[in-house]
């Protein structure tokens, strides 16, 4: 049984009372919001695990600090950096942290209409799931990004999606300005093995439950798996088995969260026909079982 991507309301419902919603919250969660993020913090008492949306997510901070879980990595951002979370991404936060700042959520055709395009799309590096989240402005672009989300809130709180328009031409030109200040991962490496690495990556995300060999990936990218270890390892100091199986286990900390699959209809869904197997990678980097995970979730 697939599993759907959270829509943005199921989402904040789910760790967010009805009543905290309405006065947040304007038209169709599932489309854009934004909310200053102190404000969510009076309402959510508690860490996120594993969980993804079908929206991409921004985190802009004015003060303090935030880590964040994206894909199998993590980020800590201060004051005046940005962090993106590419629709269909999983991405998990912590409790316990003192920051103020904005939280955006907008879905993908947000950026399709009377002032965008398609290709807006691909422009922007942050929105990939190949791409580098973390975005770390300079002071002057830092001021203009603060503005923009200042405007955007004001006219949102103001009619909300009524000034649909208004909104989309201010995320537009916040995405511009963020993607003038976007850098690929650090120590990257050149050009060409960048480019490998990211189309190995998307294809990962792509076919996560259905492949789970070094050798299929280098096949749709018409390399051998020897050249496709050297170079995803030079990039991300990490072997491409590695990244599958992180992705494998992400995946199943989504179902063990969002769904009441059962550990062997999780193996399953994330193409594993042999439970005690998956049961024993998801172990080996999780340091506990699929069940002793689910427990966790229910106690917190």
């Amino acid at each position: 049984m697939p599993v759907k991507l959270y829509d943005t309301r199921a989402f904040t419902e789910k760790f967010m009372p009805s009543s905290a919603l309405r006065l947040l919250f304007k038209g169709d969660l599932t489309r854009f919001f934004i909310v200053r993020v102190e404000d969510i913090y009076r309402h959510v008492k508690h860490a996120v695990p594993a969980s993804r949306s079908a929206t991409h997510c921004c985190l802009y901070l004015t003060e303090g600090t935030a880590s964040m879980k994206i894909g199998s990595a993590a980020y800590t951002i201060r004051q005046g950096e940005m962090l993106f979370v590419p629709a269909g991404q999983i991405f998990s936060f912590r409790e316990g942290e003192v920051n103020k700042g904005y939280l955006c959520h907008f879905h993908p055709d947000v950026l399709i209409g009377k002032f965008g395009q398609s290709g807006l799309l691909q422009e922007f590096g942050f929105l990939q799931v190949w791409g580098y989240p973390h975005i770390i402005p300079d002071r002057q672009t830092a001021a203009f990004i603060s503005q923009l989300f200042g405007r955007i809130l004001f006219y949102y709180e103001e009619r909300g999606l009524k000034n649909l328009n208004i909104i989309q031409s201010c995320l537009i030109t916040l995405l511009c300005e963020a993607n003038r200040a976007y850098q690929p991962a650090p120590g990257a490496g050149s050009g060409s093995a960048v480019s490998i690495t990211n189309r190995f990556r998307a294809l990962v995300f792509s076919h996560i439950k259905t492949r789970h060999r070094v050798a299929d990936y280098a096949a749709m990218l018409n390399i051998t798996p020897n050249h496709l270890n050297k170079t995803v390892r030079s990039v991300t100091g990490k072997t491409p088995s590695r990244w599958i199986d992180e992705s494998i286990v992400m995946e199943a900390k989504v179902l063990l969260y969002q769904t009441e699959l059962s550990i062997g209809e999780i193996a399953a869904e994330t193409g594993l026909e042999d439970p005690s197997y998956f049961s024993r990678l998801f172990r080996k980097y999780e340091g506990m079982t699929p069940v002793q995970f689910r427990k966790m979730i229910e106690k917190s």
